[in-house]
């Protein structure tokens, strides 16, 4: 099954793994969530416990207007909704969610709320609107 697979510090990747629940427990580390935030056929695998273990904040779930409502712990993927079970991305999905999460991100508490804020090494350099330029 190819998915899109989302971590912290990094930029999204496609990765082919087995489909089952076993496959998607071991790619977050944990017992599964699906999430449904998008009108597309796609859901977001990430672990349940992820928030409640300690897992790094990875990124973060925006509203249409760009307002931060949830912010997702741990490694993710992100996978095609078949008829009964998960199912591969198409590439055209593929190129939309890779473009959404681009991003790296890096939280910080403060006193009114949690700010997110791009994160910016060497490999990437942000140019804003979720542009990265290698």
């Amino acid at each position: 099954m190819k998915v899109l697979r989302v971590e912290q510090y990094k930029a999204p990747f496609v990765k082919e793994i087995n489909p089952g629940l076993e496959s998607l427990q071991h790619e977050v580390d944990g017992w599964i969530q699906a999430v449904y935030p998008f009108e597309d056929p796609v859901a977001i695998i990430c672990n349940e416990e992820g928030k409640l273990n300690g897992m790094e904040l990875c990124r973060a779930l925006r509203d249409e207007n760009g307002e931060v409502y949830d912010v997702i712990a741990g490694p993710f993927l992100v996978v095609g909704c078949g008829e009964e079970d998960f199912d591969s991305l198409s590439e055209e999905m593929i190129d939309k969610y890779r473009e959404i999460f681009s991003q790296p991100e890096v939280f910080i508490r403060t006193n009114s709320g949690l700010l997110v804020l791009p994160y910016v090494t060497e490999d990437f350099t942000y140019r804003g609107d979720s542009e990265l330029e290698r």
